[in-house]
């Protein structure tokens, strides 16, 4: 989401209409969030083909989701200036374009470059489609709904990606779960060029181009660290250098943004502590997730011999808890506010780590589905509390800028979940993973125990009138 003000209600749309603008939008966002995840499952395969080794194949993770990240707010700002649908239309081309770049690499460097403009793609999607939607659906019960509805298929995108990904690769081999995207995006092109009509926002913003890169050195470099800390080690004078540069961007950047009269980023938000706790939870979440996902494939397949279609489909619990329990907690969050939510969000994410924390070679099956089923059933109560937290409490003017803070938050933990992970098990032979993976497990604990810090920090619900 972006800090996006609506214009002059536009004419109101047929209702088949204004449903057949939200479908777009949902494709194309189940596409950004299926190619967050999607690809983990098929990474053993990929550094098969390509020689990679365990940093190499976090970069072909991360740098989708270190850009995306990156660029969520500027590309919603671009938005409100230069039109919604034309943007949504840029990036749905330089997306496709980027999947088949992908599909067809040669090398690892070429498939890394590939996926970074891919994370550049899904940055233009991921809040111009809410706007769009916003925009298309005056009646707020109307919108509300459609909010709700596009939400949740961005969460059962990101719990579906390992199943949808095994199922890829053992058909059809690691380059179809790039391929798959051509077809969809030919789609959402003819149907946008259809049905979305085009919007601006009521005041555009000026692009905070030095904000924007302090931002992205800031993540970029962070990521780095994390993922090649191991290999040039952590006090080595490569990396004593990155972090006197994480420093000085982050300095830099706060230091930009409370001078400008429209910054990047609103830093006083962050003086609100219900606010900063819930962002936080935010990264808390998709790092919980994105451990469990990287460290499921690498010990399924490596230390336990299973294919790529049984990795995915080792996930199935996680997809189907995460899409039960969507529009449940959205319906909590309503009648009851955050807190309950939140609540058991913590206490299914945190179970699931508890129950791998001594993970095995020979751990039950039933134990591993188990696990798998409570991480999504807390994953699945978690978005909607964490949004509402963020946004509950701030003026409508500010609201759209929390909302663009938190997305933001969620990719920034998925880049650091898939680093972290990968860092623990990098060079370790496959007799070993187990072992080696129960420092993983128990952050994806302390991540879930954290959205306890996160409900108790929640506003609580307003009576009903």
């Amino acid at each position: 989401m972006t800090a996006t003000s609506l214009a002059t209600p536009p004419p109101s749309l047929a209702a088949r209409r204004r449903w057949t603008v939200l479908a777009v939008c949902a494709l194309s966002m189940f596409l950004v969030g299926l190619d967050t995840t999607i690809v983990n499952v098929g990474l053993p395969a990929i550094g098969r083909g390509l020689g990679a080794g365990t940093q190499g194949l976090e970069w072909i993770v991360d740098a989708y989701t270190v850009v995306l990240a990156s660029l969520l707010i500027s590309s919603g700002a671009m938005a409100d200036r230069f039109g919604r649908r034309r943007v949504f239309q840029c990036g749905l081309l330089v997306f496709g374009a980027s999947s088949l770049a992908c599909a067809a690499a040669p090398s690892l460097g070429v498939l890394i470059a590939a996926r970074t403009v891919q994370g550049v793609g899904a940055s233009m999607l991921s809040p111009v489609a809410l706007a769009i939607v916003v925009n298309a659906m005056p009646d707020p019960r109307e919108r509300a709904r459609a909010i709700g509805i596009w939400a949740s298929v961005y969460g059962l995108s990101m719990a579906a990606g390992p199943v949808t990904g095994g199922a890829l690769v053992a058909a059809f081999g690691w380059r179809s779960v790039f391929w798959i995207n051509a077809p969809v995006i030919v789609a959402a092109l003819v149907l946008t060029a259809l049905f979305v009509p085009e919007s601006h926002g009521q005041r555009s913003r000026r692009l905070d181009l030095p904000g924007q890169a302090l931002l992205t050195l800031t993540v970029c470099v962070s990521v780095g660290l994390l993922i090649e800390g191991s290999r040039i080690g952590w006090t080595s004078p490569m990396a004593v250098a990155g972090y006197v540069v994480v420093v000085a961007a982050i300095g830099g950047f706060v230091r930009v943004e409370l001078r400008r009269s429209e910054s990047l980023m609103d830093l006083s938000l962050f003086r609100d502590p219900v606010f900063t706790t819930a962002v936080l939870g935010a990264v808390a979440v998709f790092v919980a997730l994105n451990v469990s996902l990287l460290l499921n494939t690498l010990y399924l397949q490596h230390a336990r011999g299973w294919t790529a279609l049984a990795s995915g489909l080792a996930t199935l619990p996680m997809a189907l808890g995460a899409t039960v329990c969507a529009p449940l907690s959205g319906s909590l969050v309503g009648r009851h506010g955050a807190r309950l939510p939140l609540v058991a969000a913590g206490s299914f994410i945190a179970t699931g780590g508890l129950c791998l924390i001594g993970l095995g070679r020979d751990t039950s099956i039933l134990m591993l589905l188990l696990a798998y089923l409570f991480i999504g059933v807390g994953f699945g109560f978690a978005n909607a509390p964490i949004t509402n937290t963020a946004v509950s409490g701030l003026p409508p003017t500010r609201a759209g800028v929390a909302g663009a803070i938190t997305s933001t938050a969620r990719q920034v933990g998925s880049a650091v979940g898939i680093a972290v992970a990968g860092g623990l098990v990098t060079d370790i032979e496959p007799a070993g993973l187990a072992q080696a993976s129960h420092a993983g497990w128990a952050i994806v604990t302390a991540c879930g125990l954290f959205l306890f810090v996160v409900a108790r920090a929640s506003r609580p619900a307003r009576p009903a009138a």
